[in-house]
């Protein structure tokens, strides 16, 4: 299947789904949030990326083409974990490489401190704080049941529903099922459901986001 005839596939019919004042105050405290981050944690993310750069060559940053809303693409930003020319694959097939992660980038996944500068992500209006995680651009199976089944209306995440039941042990077909179960009971409230679970999770070390 090409991109063409994924983006042109059939869809679900999800306009039942967030209204205006459910994106207005989901998009209004994913500013408020992502400003906070970017602003009253510069110090903090100022001395990881140096540590970065100081445990191997390479940028901090590392962007890296990801699916967003309605099958477009968009560049999300990490913190670099890896060393440079390591390829492009979906977690579950990196793990099944010699580990690529630099020493200063196991912490950092460790903890998730790689997934804070999506912060920018979430205030250019790419991401949202919770949502369907993005897929990587050659998960070509994966976008196209997201898109069929509607997962695709919401804005990608930096943690989700599939992320808090599962993570990245989960394969395609049950992350889809996780997606679309969030979108159907999408409330301001869930959000903060799966952010407290995140964080959960985050401490216990369980897998990666």
């Amino acid at each position: 299947m090409t991109w063409k005839e994924i983006i042109t596939a059939p869809r679900m019919d999800t306009s039942h789904r967030m209204k205006p004042v459910g994106c207005f105050i989901k998009r209004l405290t994913d500013v408020i949030i992502s400003l906070f981050i970017l602003l009253a944690l510069f110090p903090f993310l100022t001395i990881i990326a140096v540590l970065i750069c100081l445990d191997s060559p390479g940028p901090a940053i590392y962007r890296q083409k990801r699916v967003g809303q309605g099958g477009h693409f968009f560049q999300i930003y990490k913190f670099r974990t890896m060393h440079i020319g390591t390829p492009e694959l979906p977690t579950h097939e990196m793990q099944l490489l010699p580990s690529p992660t630099t020493k200063f980038g196991q912490l950092l996944r460790k903890t998730s401190l790689d997934e804070l500068p999506q912060a920018l992500n979430i205030l250019k209006g790419e991401m949202s704080l919770v949502g369907p995680r993005p897929a990587l651009y050659n998960q070509i199976e994966l976008t196209a049941k997201r898109l069929q089944a509607g997962v695709l209306d919401f804005p990608p995440g930096i943690t989700g529903w599939a992320q808090i039941n599962g993570r990245d042990e989960l394969p395609d077909a049950v992350k889809v099922e996780f997606d679309k179960w969030y979108v159907d009971h999408w409330h301001y409230f869930l959000d903060w459901q799966i952010i407290l679970a995140t964080m959960k999770a985050v401490l216990s070390r369980r897998g990666a986001i």
